[in-house]
């Protein structure tokens, strides 16, 4: 049956692709032809052992690994297609992953390439998206476990009392000019999913960027070391108010003129956020996610949007 869905699904993202060309004047046989870029869908079994290809060489470069284990092999399905506006999306309503080619073996749309041969950037892009088909999965699970609904249910949480009432910065370039925004129940969800994700990325591509610096004898000898440098570029990460999401307006009006809306420092990621993330998305050590957490648990400046969340209770 969900191999009959998988298949419907691809059909009708195809037909879209072919009233597109038609309405623009694109013959069919151009899209056959391969003329024009199309999406490359991969089969249920490939898109299976790519996923578990995926994780084995992830464990292998001691890169996060711990929540993607937890997504069954055969919940997402892959798609190469040729990307203009990023390099991946994903798509929740299907559980599709959409590559960018170059995020492919040799361009060729077939398969992934492998994460060794990915620059830091692009592994951080991976994970970001990575990281939504997680959450997905978490959402839709028919029988959760007790830590997927704890974790979903301090995500609905922070959502409630951090997303929904927000400052927002309508010029990305000026961070003081603010305005207030009361989001819908999807667009406060969207801002909290991509504030993680971009957490969950940024962490990926710190600790790559950090091994890459400290060089392989570090890697081996000076632990503590690679910690430090984590920790200096988290903070400096706090003090640009780098770790701060994004949504996309849902009236099409304000889409017009800004497909993005940034959320402002004052709502970067807190805390409990981080801390929630790095234990049970990242695996992270103790000692790394106490020293985290002193970092963004420094008082900041008083909000002009009010937001009290509970105090949640360490597991």
């Amino acid at each position: 049956m969900l191999t009959m869905i998988k298949v419907l699904q691809s059909a009708i993202h195809w037909m879209r692709r072919v009233l597109v060309a038609t309405a623009v004047g694109i013959p069919c046989w151009v899209l056959l032809s391969g003329q024009v870029a199309a999406s490359v869908v991969i089969p249920d079994s490939d898109s299976s052992r790519l996923w578990r290809a995926l994780v084995a060489e992830a464990g292998a470069l001691h890169l996060p690994t711990r929540f993607l284990r937890q997504i069954p092999e055969q919940f997402v399905v892959f798609e190469f297609e040729d990307l203009h506006a990023f390099a991946a999306e994903y798509h929740p309503a299907e559980h599709r992953m959409v590559l960018d080619r170059s995020l492919s073996l040799n361009g060729a749309g077939r398969t992934l390439r492998p994460l060794g041969k990915m620059t830091h950037k692009q592994l951080e892009t991976l994970y970001h998206e990575l990281f939504h088909a997680y959450v997905d999965f978490v959402e839709h699970e028919s029988a959760p476990s007790e830590a997927h609904a704890s974790f979903l249910a301090f995500a609905r949480e922070q959502q409630r009392c951090r997303y929904q009432q927000v400052l927002i910065t309508p010029v990305i370039q000026k961070k003081g000019l603010k305005e207030e925004r009361f989001l819908s129940e999807a667009e406060s969800w969207e801002a909290l999913n991509e504030t993680w994700a971009l957490f969950v990325g940024w962490a990926v591509w710190t600790k790559l960027e950090v091994a890459a610096k400290g060089g392989r004898e570090r890697r081996a000898s000076d632990r503590a070391g690679s910690v430090s440098a984590w920790i200096a570029r988290l903070d400096q990460a706090e003090q640009d108010a780098a770790l701060t999401g994004y949504y996309e307006p849902e009236d099409l009006e304000e889409r017009r003129m800004a497909r993005k809306r940034f959320l402002a420092p004052e709502f970067r990621l807190s805390a409990p956020e981080l801390s929630t993330l790095m234990r049970d998305v990242l695996g992270s050590s103790a000692e790394l996610i106490r020293e985290a957490e002193q970092v963004l648990g420094r008082p900041r400046p008083p909000q002009s949007a009010p937001r009290v969340c509970p105090e949640r209770t360490a597991r």
